[in-house]
């Protein structure tokens, strides 16, 4: 695939970003076998598709998000997938006992599905405001005609378990790739604002931002950032001083970029360049792009990782992905790419769509991380070899070493995926949230379809996954590593250029 391909097979007329298994089940959890150091957990279910529309994927969920606070985890995932974009609505899945039980559902009042008069719906991010003691999930609603002209809030008051129909976030004409966070510290001037960050793909993916200070009821003016950026796929966090850092993709995905507020949403900075990225082409066609993964320790430490292929460049071209990670105090000076060593660079396997949590117990040289991700064993496999496994690695020292990787779910063919005008899709990002001590991924994970209908649904481990402090050493990256992977970005930006220069949102028509 070409250079061109690299960056831009994301045209994204499908959703933003972002059925039941058919293997042995015991008590609710999933066993699945494992070729990695460390055994694989059990798993279970939290959500199916339970939709029949013919219009969309059945039995189909891709693409969660899942947000913490205390003993409860909220996740939000899309259910029955389109191909061309967006999905039947978008599903919860609630546990307020730190991931013993799940209570599962489905937002109302967005699709017809549910009783809205959206035909689809896509981009969920969940958020808790700690002042209005309200659970918050954004979303992205269109039309019939693959029209993205809002983002939604849906807010639940009684712990994730119940939802109101949405209210209007912000308006547009291709909106895309929302999330949303709130400010957790009383202490901080802007406690109890809410962030939601989009782009306008009508608009060359412009970055907007929009703030909410009643619990996510009524939403302000969208602002762009100080030098009128474009970008995707940000994903805000809050500092405990109440300045807002949103790490976030540029519009050709080839590089990680960041701006903040430190005045509550009044308004926002300029871009500042994280790193460039260098992506390897995902194998067997797999939807899949360098979009960043964001999370924020105690003191305020900003962590984001992405796949980039910068430390396993071969005769002047990348052989895989790994997991690579760059950190600030302030988010505007960052840190080094450093490669989170889950193989080695002389392997053959490729890491992809990581899902990052931070314990936000922890802080500094003891900050606790676990990275979640899909790899393939062998980079260079086709649609018909491809063989689709799920990944965990934790670090109990902010990252400085790491475990030796656990395989949670696997392996799964192609086939078995939800198809997407982009290709078969698990997500666009996954997500991981600490509850307590231990860590709790969601995701996708498939069997084999029943006929044509899939078997694609959310899955977490059955406890709560432990965080290590691991004996393998993170590298950063050298000023080789660098030149190659900025020589790469270059190349991929010109042809980009050479293409257009417009980057299509991941709904747009």
């Amino acid at each position: 695939m070409s250079l061109a391909s690299l960056f831009h097979r994301l045209t994204r007329p499908g959703a933003a970003r972002p059925g039941l298994v058919t293997v042995a089940l015991a008590a609710g959890a999933l066993a699945l076998s494992t070729t990695s150091a460390a055994a694989a957990p059990a798993l279970t279910q939290i959500s199916a598709d339970p939709y029949t529309n013919s219009t969309s994927q059945h039995a189909t969920e891709v693409e969660p998000d899942t947000f913490s606070y205390g003993s409860t985890i909220v996740s939000a995932f899309q259910v029955g997938r389109f191909t061309d974009g967006g999905s039947s609505n978008v599903g919860f899945s609630t546990s307020t006992d730190g991931g013993a039980t799940w209570t599962r559902g489905f937002l109302p009042g967005i699709t017809t599905q549910a009783g809205g008069t959206f035909q689809r719906v896509s981009d969920p991010s969940v958020a808790y405001d700690a002042k209005h003691n309200a659970w918050l999930i954004s979303t992205i609603p269109i039309t019939s005609s693959v029209s993205v002209p809002e983002v939604f809030t849906s807010r639940s008051t009684d712990g994730g378990l119940t939802w109101s129909n949405p209210v209007v976030t912000a308006t547009g004409s291709s909106l895309d790739k929302n999330w949303i966070v709130c400010d957790n510290t009383a202490t901080s001037a802007f406690y109890g604002n809410c962030y939601t960050e989009y782009d306008n793909n009508g608009d060359g993916d412009r970055i907007k931002m929009t703030t909410s200070s009643d619990g996510g009821l009524t939403w302000g003016a969208s602002k762009n950032t100080g030098n009128n950026a474009t970008g995707l796929g940000g994903q805000p966090v809050v500092q405990p001083n109440g300045t807002v850092v949103v790490p976030i993709a540029n519009a050709s995905e080839t590089a990680i970029r960041a701006f903040r507020s430190t005045n509550g949403g009044s308004s926002w900075s300029s871009t500042t360049t994280v790193a460039t990225v260098s992506s390897f082409t995902v194998g067997g066609g797999l939807r899949s792009g360098p979009l960043p993964s964001a999370e924020i320790d105690a003191s305020g430490k900003v962590y984001v990782v992405w796949q980039d292929c910068r430390f396993r460049a071969s005769g002047g071209s990348c052989t895989s992905n790994d997991i690579v990670l760059a950190t600030t105090t302030n988010g505007t000076t960052w840190s080094s790419v450093t490669r989170i060593p889950i193989d080695a660079t002389s392997s053959t396997v490729d890491h992809f769509i990581p899902g990052l949590a931070v314990d936000p117990a922890t802080s500094g040289s003891t900050a606790h991380l676990a990275l979640t991700y899909y790899y393939h064993p062998v980079a260079g496999c086709t649609a018909s070899t491809c063989q689709l496994d799920v990944g965990y690695v934790s670090s109990t020292n902010g990252g400085s070493t790491w475990t030796a990787p656990t395989q949670l779910a696997g392996p799964m063919s192609h086939s078995w995926l939800a198809s997407t005008t982009q290709g078969t899709m698990v997500g666009d990002y996954i997500s991981t949230s600490f509850s307590g001590s231990t860590a709790h991924p969601v995701f996708a994970v498939a069997g084999a379809p029943s006929g044509s209908v899939f078997n694609e649904a959310m899955y977490t481990p059955a406890s709560g996954l432990a965080a290590a402090a691991g004996t393998v050493s993170a590298t950063t990256a050298t000023a080789r590593d660098n030149l190659f992977s900025a020589r790469l970005a270059a190349i991929a930006y010109a042809q980009w250029l050479a293409n257009g220069g417009t980057e299509g949102g991941e709904d747009s028509p």
